[in-house]
């Protein structure tokens, strides 16, 4: 059963009109157009659509489905229209942007919100992922922009440096960790952890800990920072988060300290497989994340 969009449209202005002769003057074609393309589809369908009588046409049941969805089929082909429509009247559309942990923490958020009030026929499908998800995902033309940190291989992507960001770990005061300047993540990797549920940050700590023969336990894991900070002061365990997120955890039993691996200082990247072949929506956004000072994500 094959019928395209002017069969449906024809159905539906010979039931409205009520008889063929008026639906084919409305549709402007011959009677005999009209009524032989109706019996093509009753041949396809098997089954009559239309009921003929002096008066006119009734549509059956057969005739009653097809009326429903057809009207549901061009109303979603008129909407179409009139989205896309828009798109050669202004700027309208939608930008497909990842992100790693990091980057959401601090640098993207305010960003993000002058962009979109700047240009408002403009969204962005925003998703946390791990940083070499994303090089895959740009590589594969499966997303146009992304930001990264350098613990990812950025050798098949150009690349801008956008931001610098430490991690760092929370304990309580009355933690070991909270005793020097810095804490390596082999001196806690063993330790119970409290998490920050579905972040791509954990995805990486989980790889550099199986690094060291190693697996982190998590004895909870948080959607809020807040409600991390509280469980680690109460004891509970440590975590680890980009020093830019510490900002609300400025709390007296808390102590954050930097980890001293090198892998734990990273670079934030704006990274696209190719700028310049970026659609017009996406350079924009691209161009206000570039623009500016490079920032150093700092609580406060």
């Amino acid at each position: 059963m094959r019928f395209d969009l002017t069969d449906m449209r024809l159905f539906l202005t010979v039931v409205e009109r009520g008889s063929l002769t008026r639906g084919a003057e409305a549709m402007h074609l011959a009677l005999a157009s009209v009524s032989e393309r109706i019996a093509g589809m009753e041949a396809a369908l098997g089954a009559p659509l239309l009921e003929r009588n002096r008066r006119g046409v009734r549509v059956t049941a057969a005739g009653a489905a097809l009326v429903r969805h057809a009207r549901a089929i061009l109303g979603q082909v008129e909407q179409m229209r009139g989205e896309l429509r828009t798109y050669a009247t202004g700027l309208k559309g939608r930008i497909r942007l990842l992100s790693n942990t990091a980057a959401l923490a601090a640098f993207l958020p305010p960003r993000l919100e002058r962009f979109l009030s700047t240009y408002p026929d403009l969204s962005i499908d925003l998703e946390e992922r791990p940083s070499a998800d994303i090089v895959q995902a740009l590589a594969e033309g499966r997303a146009e922009l992304g930001v990264v940190a350098d613990i990812a291989d950025l050798a098949m992507l150009q690349t801008h440096l956008i931001a610098r960001d430490q991690l760092v770990v929370v304990a309580s005061r009355s933690h070991r960790a909270s005793l020097g300047a810095s804490v390596s993540f082999a001196e806690i990797v063993d330790e119970p952890f409290v998490g920050l549920a579905d972040a791509a940050l954990e995805t990486h700590l989980a790889e550099r800990a199986s690094r060291l023969g190693r697996q982190l336990n998590y004895r909870i894991q948080m959607r809020s920072i807040w409600h991390i900070g509280m469980l680690v002061e109460a004891g509970i365990g440590v975590a680890i988060l980009s020093e830019a997120s510490t900002a609300t955890l400025r709390r007296p039993g808390l102590a954050i300290v930097p980890l001293s691996e090198p892998w734990s200082a990273r670079r934030l990247h704006l990274c696209a497989r190719n700028f310049a072949a970026l659609t017009p929506n996406a350079e924009l956004l691209a161009q206000h994340l570039i623009d500016g000072p490079i920032e150093i994500l700092l609580p406060g």
